[in-house]
C-alpha cells in the first residue's frame, strides 16, 4: 500500500516536474544588439525600398462614416463589462486621402481601442475591392475606453477584447470603403502646415510621478483651393476620463475634441500618439468632464495666434513599411521566469509588428504595433528637429505587441510595464533605435 502511494506521488510530482518545464522558462537577458532579430530589422531597415516621388503638387480629400452598430455590443477594456446599455456618442470612421496623383497613402481612424490585424486584413480586403488604387492605408484609432469590442478572435480576444464578431469587423471595414471613396471624390490641391501646441497641464506621466512627458498636440493642417479645411491631431494623453463603471457607448474626450474643432474647421482627426504610460489630466469622470477637457485642448489650440509653421518642402511624398522582428515572448510569471513562448502565442494569437513611415513635405509620420511610451518623444522630436523635419508618432497600426516602455522601467512591477510589456527586456532602446534610425533615413529621402 505504502509502495503504491509512493509510485502515485512519484508520478503526480513527474507530470508537475514535465508540465512546469514544458511550459516554463527563464527570461532572455541577452543583449538586443546581440540578437538575430535585431540584426533583421536593422538590415530590413537598410534596405527598405521607400515609394518616393514629386509631382509639384499634393492632394487631399476627406470623409467620415457613422458606424455605430445596430444592436449594443461588449463595452472594452478593464474587464468584461458586458454590452453598453446606451449611445452616448455615434461612434465613427474617418479617412483622409493625401497623395501626389501617382502616390496615394489613406489615414484610417476608428474610435476603437486598437486595430486587430484580422480587422485590418479585412479592411484592406474591402477597399481593395472597391479602390485598388488605395493600396497604403495607415490605420490609426482614438484609443477609446468606452468603445466597442468584437474584432479580436483567439482566446485572450474572447476573455477581454469582446470575442470575435463578424457583423463588427464587415460593419468596420463597409465603412471605412465608404468613407475612402467619398474622401477619394474629393480630391483637391491642397497646401499644408504644421503647428505645435504645448498641452502640458492636461497630460500626465501616470507610471512613475514627475518622470517627462510628451505634452504636445500636434497638427497637420491641409486647406484645399476652395477654402476647406481639415486637420490630422495627435496627443499622448489616454482615452481614459470616464470611468470603468460607465456603461455608455463613447468615444471619451476625442470624440468631443473632433466635434468642437469642427465648429471652426471641417474636418477633424484624432490620432492617439505615444499614449503608453501617459494620462489625461481631466475634470471628472463623467460626460461633462470629457466635454470639459476637450473644450480646454480646443481653446487652447484657438487661442495660438503664433505664426504657423509652414512647410517648406510641400511636394515630397514617400512612403514605406518595415517589418520589425522581435525577441520571443516574455510573459513574466516571476522575476526570473515566464511562460513559454509557445504557450503565451497560443493564448495571445500572432500579431507581427511593423512600422508605417508616410512623409509629406517635412512632415514625417511614423507608426507602431507597440503601445509607445511619450517618454520617448523628446528624444525623437530633436533628432527629428535636426533634419528640418515635424515628426508625428502614433500607434495602433494593425498589430498589437503589448507596451513598451523605457529600459529602466523592466522590472518595476506595474501594469504596464509587467503585464503588459510582452517581449522581454530592452524593447524600449530597441523600438528607440529603430526610430532614431527612421528618421535619420527619413531626412536623406530627397
Amino acid at each position: 500500500m505504502v509502495i503504491k502511494l509512493l509510485k502515485g506521488i512519484g508520478a503526480v510530482l513527474a507530470f508537475m516536474l514535465l508540465m512546469a518545464v514544458s511550459t516554463i522558462t527563464f527570461i532572455d537577458w541577452t543583449p538586443y544588439t546581440e540578437t538575430s532579430y535585431y540584426k533583421e530589422t536593422m538590415a530590413a531597415i537598410d534596405t527598405a525600398t521607400w515609394s518616393t516621388s514629386d509631382s509639384g503638387y499634393l492632394l487631399a480629400g476627406w470623409s467620415k462614416e457613422n458606424s455605430t452598430p445596430d444592436e449594443p455590443k461588449p463595452l472594452i477594456p478593464y474587464k468584461p463589462r458586458g454590452n453598453y446599455e446606451f449611445v452616448l456618442d455615434s461612434n465613427f470612421v474617418r479617412t483622409l486621402v493625401i497623395g501626389n496623383g501617382s502616390d496615394f497613402v489613406a489615414f484610417v481612424n476608428f474610435e476603437i481601442l486598437f486595430v486587430h490585424p484580422y480587422l485590418a486584413a479585412a479592411v484592406k480586403k474591402r477597399v481593395q475591392e472597391t479602390n485598388p488604387n488605395l493600396k497604403n492605408l495607415y490605420f490609426t484609432t482614438t484609443h477609446a475606453h468606452s468603445g466597442f469590442g468584437g474584432y479580436s478572435p483567439g482566446l485572450i480576444g474572447k476573455l477581454t477584447m469582446g470575442g470575435m464578431d463578424q457583423e463588427v469587423v464587415d460593419l468596420l471595414a463597409d465603412r471605412t470603403a465608404k468613407s475612402l471613396d467619398k474622401a477619394w471624390s474629393t480630391l483637391d490641391t491642397v497646401s499644408i502646415e504644421y503647428r505645435k501646441n504645448n498641452a502640458a497641464p492636461f497630460v500626465t506621466n501616470r507610471l512613475i510621478a514627475g518622470d517627462p512627458i510628451d505634452p504636445f498636440l500636434r497638427r497637420l493642417r491641409m486647406e484645399k483651393q476652395s477654402g476647406e479645411v481639415a486637420e490630422l491631431t495627435t496627443f499622448s494623453a489616454h482615452s481614459t476620463l470616464l470611468s470603468a463603471k460607465f456603461m455608455g457607448l463613447s468615444g471619451d474626450y476625442p470624440f468631443y475634441f473632433t466635434v468642437f474643432r469642427e465648429e471652426e474647421i471641417d474636418f477633424s482627426l484624432f490620432a492617439s500618439g505615444t499614449v503608453g504610460s501617459h494620462r489625461p489630466v481631466g475634470f471628472g469622470a463623467d460626460p461633462s468632464g470629457i466635454e470639459r477637457y476637450a473644450f480646454a485642448l480646443d481653446s487652447l489650440v484657438r487661442a495660438d495666434t503664433s505664426g504657423l509653421n509652414i512647410s517648406t518642402e510641400l511636394t515630397r511624398f514617400a512612403t514605406a513599411r518595415i517589418p520589425v522582428k522581435l525577441r520571443s515572448s516574455h510573459f513574466r510569471i516571476s522575476e526570473k521566469f515566464r511562460l513559454r513562448p509557445w504557450l503565451f502565442d497560443l493564448i495571445y494569437g500572432d500579431s507581427p509588428a511593423h512600422v508605417d513611415v508616410v512623409l509629406l513635405g517635412n512632415n514625417l509620420f511614423l507608426s507602431s504595433s507597440g503601445e509607445l511610451s511619450g517618454v520617448f518623444y523628446e528624444d525623437w522630436d530633436h533628432a527629428a528637429q535636426d533634419l528640418g523635419l515635424n515628426l508625428f508618432v502614433t500607434c495602433f497600426n494593425g498589430g498589437y505587441i503589448g507596451y513598451i516602455t523605457p529600459d529602466e522601467y523592466y522590472e518595476k512591477k506595474l501594469y504596464e510595464t509587467w503585464d503588459m510589456n510582452f517581449f522581454g527586456p530592452y524593447n524600449g532602446a530597441y523600438h528607440s533605435e529603430i526610430f532614431q534610425k527612421l528618421i535619420q533615413k527619413a531626412g536623406n529621402i530627397r
